[in-house]
């Protein structure tokens, strides 16, 4: 048989992972949809045009992908995969297949927003199905898309942190983006008196222009106006004019009102602004493979 498309493949994933409710390796679950769906040794075997990975290996971990995002699935540790409480409850209701609505929407999820646990993501609005799309649009999708996925794996590997590894991180990620001369102009805080400020940026050699930060990890929930609040208060103990409060978490509309309203300058980073932040300026990630677009020199050929 033809090895399936990705999205052929999530319902097979599914009922897999429905099966091990103390989770799976992904390896396990290759095998297991492998022999499922009787794919052949060739097809096992098939790699994509790189040569880096198995085709029915990376189609599959796309589906797991698209399950990821829309809350049902997720990674508890490296290589292993596991249903949310919303993952079980979606597997017992489609147990016989995915219907074509729900299909479509799993398949192809938002590529700007993220989706809370059990929420399906929204189709992003792109000008019809791919094969209806300009190569330069197919390949922006792409584009966008991987580094979607790209960004929630690395909001998923932030939150594993230790809070003292996550603001070394957050200060790795404002030098990377100019802030400092050096990193050694990055500092982390830890002495009395610095509650509420984990890190100090020195824009100048004197030290003269300081920016404090706030890095706070939070796994569940929005951060509030009171987080703010003392974080201001912090700032004025220090006789700071300038902060950047960052968080893995996403913050309240009275948070960010209030950071609006305050007389120094305050910037707020969510987690998903935080991730994109990473890709842009790779931190904490590496490059896989450049593509090279190549167009056809007319200057060239007019001097024929």
């Amino acid at each position: 048989m033809a090895i399936p498309t990705f999205d052929q493949f999530i319902h097979p994933l599914l009922k897999v992972l429905a099966k091990h409710p103390d989770g799976i390796r992904s390896r396990d679950a290759y095998q297991a949809i492998a022999s499922n769906l009787n794919l052949s040794d060739e097809d096992q075997r098939a790699l994509l045009p790189s040569g880096r990975q198995a085709v029915f290996h990376n189609r599959i971990g796309w589906a797991h992908d698209r399950l990821k995002r829309a809350g049902l699935s997720r990674s508890p540790s490296r290589g292993r995969w596991q249903l949310t409480n919303a993952g079980r409850d979606f597997a017992n209701t489609h147990g016989e297949g995915i219907n074509d609505e729900a299909l479509a929407r799993l398949a192809r999820p938002s590529v700007t927003s993220t989706a809370s646990e059990g929420q399906v993501a929204e189709p992003p609005g792109v000008p019809g199905p791919p094969e209806a799309q300009s190569p330069e649009e197919r390949i922006d999708a792409a584009d966008h898309e991987l580094r979607d996925s790209l960004s929630a794996d690395l909001l998923e590997a932030i939150s594993g942190a230790t809070p003292t590894r996550f603001e070394s991180l957050v200060l790795d990620v404002l030098h990377a983006m100019g802030y400092g001369a050096t990193r050694a102009d990055l500092q982390e805080t830890k002495a009395s008196g610095d509650e509420g400020v984990d890190g100090v940026i020195t824009l100048d050699r004197l030290g003269l222009e300081k920016v404090y930060v706030q890095a706070k990890r939070w796994t569940t929930g929005t951060v509030g106006r009171p987080e703010i609040q003392k974080f201001v208060g912090a700032l004025a103990g220090q006789g700071g004019t300038r902060g950047v409060f960052i968080t893995t978490s996403t913050f309240s509309h009275e948070a960010r009102r209030y950071a609006e309203q305050v007389p120094n300058s305050l910037v707020l980073i969510d987690g998903p602004q935080l991730a994109g932040l990473m890709v842009e300026y790779q931190v904490g990630v590496s490059v896989q493979r450049t593509i090279k677009i190549a167009r056809l020199d007319s200057d060239y050929f007019d001097e024929m």
